[in-house]
């Protein structure tokens, strides 16, 4: 039988394969909390919209993961120039009939009351596409005309993102670029000088590239209480709901700034702060190790991994979920800017919740596709 380019089937493809069933039923765990969560974030406004719509996805997400990890994941490397076309075109879709989400970038695209924010869906594209680029050239990842190539892959979507503008994405497309650029053992001779004119560049990007409303966060962060009524009221009340919870929180459904409505986007951006009120210090830690073990098992896959691009995509997926819990966690705490991004598997969204499981499920691929299997074909 013929290797068909966009079919599951190949010669020589594995009978039995290690199912990885602790990511799965962590994923599955993880997922089913921010549902209840979501629910107790929700139970004033009247209506369980939020929590059907989660419920849908995570459905959809638990069969895009089982059918993702039976599907050889290589295949994706036939297709990668449609996939990352299909990343600029929604990219570019959004910029022309997207609507503006809770933060002001035009990052949503809705039909009718079903949204889409399809710089989530660009993430996965962007790890397919840019782990076979560089599984492609890593014999050569240290030749400067490589380096420019590599640099090109994720400036496109990035500078499609910053049209948003939607800064937040943007910095977690620069963390994957960066992890995978190491995991490809970049130089240090590149990394060091790299770091240096990163940092050295923050007070121009500061004055120049980001928006009147961007400057304000970063002006909250260092102090909240400059405009305690305005922009700084997400930090101050979800650092009150996270410190009212104490050791072992009010319980769940009698969090105060919760149910009271003291705290804004508290199914989305804040859910942590919502978690940490009402399963107190005991319960954010609980959900932290979950996260962390979730994402230690996507890197655990990727060292693991039989070939390049299967190292590639587990790093860039793990690096994703790594920004976004450093960075919601931090900014619910108020030891990082807001910026809107979600806690992976608990905030509300469809979109992200489909995305982080399409995510779990290619890792899952890699580990399920690692070794070689007997001469039969199947699916």
């Amino acid at each position: 039988m013929k290797r068909n380019n966009l079919s599951g089937y190949r010669t020589h493809s594995p009978v039995t394969k290690k199912f990885d069933v602790f990511l799965f039923v962590l994923t599955l765990v993880t997922a089913v909390i921010g549902i209840i969560i979501i629910y107790s974030a929700t139970r004033t406004t009247g209506s369980n919209t939020n929590v059907i719509v989660q419920s849908a996805a995570f459905c959809l997400g638990v069969g895009a993961m089982l059918f993702l990890c039976f599907f050889d994941y290589e295949q994706f490397e036939n297709i990668v120039k449609y996939i990352y076309m299909f990343a600029v075109f929604i990219l570019v879709l959004v910029l022309i009939f997207g609507t503006s989400g809770d933060w002001g970038a035009k990052s949503w695209i809705r039909f009718g009351s079903i949204g889409v924010q399809p710089a989530e869906l660009a993430k996965i594209c962007f790890v397919l596409t840019f782990s076979y680029h560089l599984s492609r050239v890593e014999e050569r990842i240290n030749e400067i005309r490589v380096l420019v190539g590599l640099a090109i892959h994720p400036a496109i979507l990035m500078g499609l993102i910053m049209l948003e503008p939607d800064l937040g994405s943007v910095l977690v497309f620069v963390f994957m670029f960066a992890c995978m650029l190491f995991v490809a053992k970049l130089s240090y001779k590149y990394i060091i000088p790299i770091l240096v004119l990163g940092a050295g560049s923050l007070p121009l990007i500061y004055r120049f590239a980001l928006s009147d409303y961007q400057k304000q966060r970063i002006n909250v962060f260092f102090d909240p209480n400059i405009d305690p009524l305005g922009n700084g009221y997400n930090v101050i009340q979800s650092k009150i709901a996270v410190g009212s919870g104490q050791l072992w929180g009010k319980g769940f459904l009698q969090g105060t700034q919760n149910q009271m409505g003291y705290l804004p986007t508290k199914s989305t951006d804040f859910i942590f702060s919502v978690f940490s009120e009402e399963f107190g210090f005991v319960g954010a830690v609980i959900i932290v190790c979950l996260l962390f073990m979730l994402t230690a098992r996507c890197f655990g896959a990727a060292r693991r991994s039989s070939s390049a691009y299967g190292r590639y995509v587990c790093t860039g997926i793990g690096a994703m979920f790594l920004f976004h819990i450093f960075e919601n966690v931090g900014m619910c705490i108020g030891l990082m800017p807001v910026t809107g991004i979600p806690l992976p598997f608990i905030s509300y969204g469809g979109t992200s919740l489909l995305t982080n499981m399409v995510a779990i499920g290619l890792v899952l691929s890699v580990t399920y596709h690692n070794k070689p299997r007997p001469n039969i074909d199947v699916y």
